[in-house]
């Protein structure tokens, strides 16, 4: 039994790679490495740079029997060459293996470079292979500078490192780098049934599969596992037995918390919290597991015709079901809430508090209306047809026409005459509002519109028109009889483009058409109200949509911000009725009425023909008050806020 255990060899050394094919996942590496033995352009000096367990001892090696077999440098050479299986001992006298964490002085450093310029014994070259070589002090560093710089034609320097950012730049700058990267799942796992199969253990794919994950991409941690394995399972090992050794999670645990957040399942997602602490499992582990899942469920979403190695085959049916569970945006606020409690827990001395609050913040975060949601709510508020608004409320600006002009439809004066003389003390407005408002004279006659109302005689009683209708304006949408383009295909794209999002009225009265060139329809708006753009491009799929089925041809908006662009004024908006301070501002003078009715005659006027009031000194526009914006005073009511003045 002593001779047996004595001939006996871990996995990690019995299966270590012989030749450049026998490398696993590092092909980027062992392809460079091999072109330049073919084409005889060797470096004096390689840094191989990688994770631990990823195959960099074993790729210097494997370089150093290339170079120093027999007849090389050569790629094909022989592994069980006496010669070769000496440097794979490391008891060949032409290759010296140096534990750079042991080895790391100023002298050890002066008695290499004062051996460098023996010859070699056997072979071409005298290799130095550096193991850990960052652990080396800055003096031996600057001691091995000028040699690794200029060193003779027959040396070769191989260093390895898990810690390139220690070793000094002037040192990298002198080498080859080559970074071995963490070995995929699926690769170790295929790795590990071949290992299984050559020893005659009956390795299930799902333990093998649970072994490489926990491996993190490191070959020699998975052989490591893969033995103790073996000696604790004798011939067949399965899933269960990885998971109860190593304390890892299962797959199906991992998805079973995944669906309950997904589910917002408070309680039983506690309950699967404090079932894995009680049983001894690393809650570090178990989030990292979580983050992972979330990982592959997002790229699921987002492509889902991937090819995930790292996925086996019964959890990618797990993620099918569950992907609609959640949209994307979601997704990504629920990985980063779970990155930034990871980078917590790692320093916490309660790893279940942390893990505890992180799962219910993400349960919140599934549940909580997102700003996409509310614009979408009050769009659709907005958007009701016949429903007239509230009282107080202002009525929706009309819908641009063609040309496009952004105004509000006309009201009627629906009170009485006398009453209309006589401003109610409660509707009363400041001082200096009223003062600025000049006396009214006799107006001019408003422009023709399309149906004309007759003019009321100078003689006659005010006429009092019917009241219109207190419902919002509907954009009117004028079908067209084919494709349009250029200044056409803006007209009626506006009535279109607010009619599908209301709230984007305000930001079209801004807009102003470009150009239209082929597929390039360019709108562009003021630098003073660059915003306004801003807000334009969270809608940029529907001016897409609706511009290319108006130009009948694949078109795409671009919306541009310019300096030469004079700032459009906001929509106007009006009242049901009359303001006081205007009413009083109405009032007849001594050279246009000498009559109260007069007076009332000419606020009817004005009212039902919407005639220009002319002033020999006409005031500056009061800047307009964002409180009386209609779509600010929709979301107020639709969700019961209101402004805090600081």
């Amino acid at each position: 039994m002593a001779s047996v255990s004595e001939g006996y060899q871990v996995f990690a050394r019995k299966y270590r790679p012989k030749t450049f094919d026998d490398v696993l996942g590092q092909d980027h590496v062992v392809q460079t490495l091999k072109n330049a033995i073919e084409q005889e352009r060797l470096a004096h000096a390689y840094l191989f740079v990688g994770p631990r367990g990823t195959g960099k001892t074993s790729t210097a090696r494997i370089l150093a029997k290339a170079l120093n077999g027999p007849g090389g440098p050569k790629v094909d050479f022989d592994p069980d060459d006496p010669l070769c299986e000496e440097i794979a001992a490391g008891n060949s006298l032409d290759v010296l293996e140096i534990d750079g964490a042991s080895n790391n002085g100023v002298d050890q450093v002066r008695d290499l470079r004062d051996t460098v310029k023996f010859a070699p014994s056997s072979g071409k070259f005298k290799i130095y292979y550096i193991d850990e070589v960052h652990m080396l002090t800055t003096a031996a560093f600057n001691a091995l500078l000028k040699t690794l710089e200029e060193p003779p034609d027959h040396v070769k320097f191989i260093f390895a490192t898990t810690e390139p950012q220690k070793i000094l730049p002037t040192i990298i700058s002198r080498c080859q780098r080559f970074d071995l990267r963490r070995i995929p799942t699926n690769i170790i796992a295929d790795h590990l049934g071949f290992i299984a199969t050559e020893e005659g253990v009956k390795l299930s794919e799902s333990a093998a599969f649970a072994i490489a994950k926990g491996a993190e991409g490191g070959m020699r941690d998975a052989q490591s596992m893969l033995d103790q394995l073996v000696a604790f399972c004798g011939e067949e090992i399965g899933e269960k037995d990885v998971l109860d050794i190593f304390g890892f999670n299962s797959n199906e645990a991992i998805v079973e918390l995944g669906g309950l957040i997904l589910n917002q399942d408070n309680a039983t997602a506690l309950e699967r919290v404090h079932t894995h602490s009680e049983s001894g499992k690393d809650l570090t582990k178990l989030l990292s597991d979580l983050i992972g899942y979330f990982r592959h469920l997002l790229v699921l979403r987002v492509d889902p015709n991937s090819e995930t190695s790292d996925v086996p085959p019964e959890l990618r049916e797990v993620l099918e079901t569950q992907k609609n569970l959640v949209d994307t945006s979601r997704l990504l606020s629920l990985i980063d809430l779970l990155a930034e409690t990871d980078a917590r827990m790692k320093w916490a001395p309660n790893k279940k508090l942390h893990l505890e609050i992180a799962v219910i913040k993400s349960i919140q975060n599934i549940s909580e209306t997102s700003l996409d949601e509310v614009i979408s709510m009050i769009s659709s508020a907005a958007g009701v047809t016949g429903v007239a608004p509230d009282e107080g409320s202002i009525p929706r600006a009309q819908a641009p026409q063609s040309p496009v002009v952004f105004a509000a439809p006309p009201k009627s004066v629906s009170e009485p005459a006398a009453a209309v003389s006589t401003p109610a003390p409660a509707q009363e407005k400041p001082a200096a509002l009223v003062d600025v408002v000049p006396p009214v004279v006799t107006p001019k006659p408003a422009p023709t519109p399309a149906t004309p109302a007759p003019a009321p005689t100078p003689a006659a009683q005010p006429t009092l028109a019917p009241a219109a209708p207190e419902e919002e304006s509907a954009p009117t949408i004028v079908p067209l009889s084919g494709p349009v383009s250029g200044m056409e295909l803006w007209e009626a794209a506006c009535p279109r483009l607010i009619a599908a999002r209301p709230l984007i009225e305000t930001w079209l009265s801004a807009a102003k058409f470009l150009s239209h060139e082929g597929m390039d329809f360019t709108v562009g708006f003021s630098s003073m109200q660059g915003f306004y753009r801003d807000s334009m491009l969270r809608h940029q799929e529907l001016l897409d949509s609706i511009a290319t089925e108006l130009a009948g041809t694949t078109t795409r908006v671009t919306l541009e911000v310019r300096d030469d662009i004079a700032p459009a004024d906001p929509p106007e908006i009006e009242d049901d009725e009359p303001e006081p301070n205007a009413i009083v501002a109405a009032a007849p003078n001594a050279d246009n009425a000498a009559t109260p009715q007069a007076g009332a005659q000419q606020v009817q006027s004005a009212g039902a023909d919407q005639a220009p009031v002319e002033d020999d000194a006409p005031p500056e526009p009061a800047e307009p008050d964002f409180h009386d914006d209609p779509l600010i005073k929709k979301a107020m009511e639709e969700f019961k806020a209101r402004v805090v003045e600081s």
